[in-house]
């Protein structure tokens, strides 16, 4: 499973009303992500604004976020009061036994762009 599979069954298990939001261009052969940087939109009854997650793998995490933080886009996404997130995939366990996914995530805030919400 890829990634935004893997984000996407979360999602859709935590309640979440998931779509993904990136898209194939094919003639550069690239995929664009919405504001840059998010590949799913998330939204629930009873959590206020989206929430919009980037997937990659968990050796990739860092190289999101700092991608991320230097998007005007993402800042103004989470100071108007949304959350973004980054979620990282890789197969852990114990040697000898069964490998299943697990998620490590990382959630950007304001303070993070150092910038204070209005």
């Amino acid at each position: 499973m890829t990634p935004t599979q893997l984000s996407l069954k979360k999602l859709k298990e935590e309640g979440f009303h998931a779509q993904v939001v990136e898209k194939w261009n094919a003639f550069a052969r690239i995929r664009i992500d919405l504001f840059g940087a998010i590949d799913i939109l998330g939204v629930k009854v009873g959590r206020n604004g989206c929430t919009g997650i980037q997937a990659t793998s968990t050796g990739n995490i860092n190289a999101r976020v700092t991608k991320s933080l230097g998007i005007p886009a993402i800042r103004d996404f989470i100071l108007s009061g949304n959350k973004f997130v980054v979620w990282g995939w890789a197969k852990r366990g114990e040697r000898g036994k069964r490998k299943i996914w697990t998620l490590k995530e990382r959630e950007l805030t304001a303070d993070d762009f150092l910038v204070k919400p209005i």
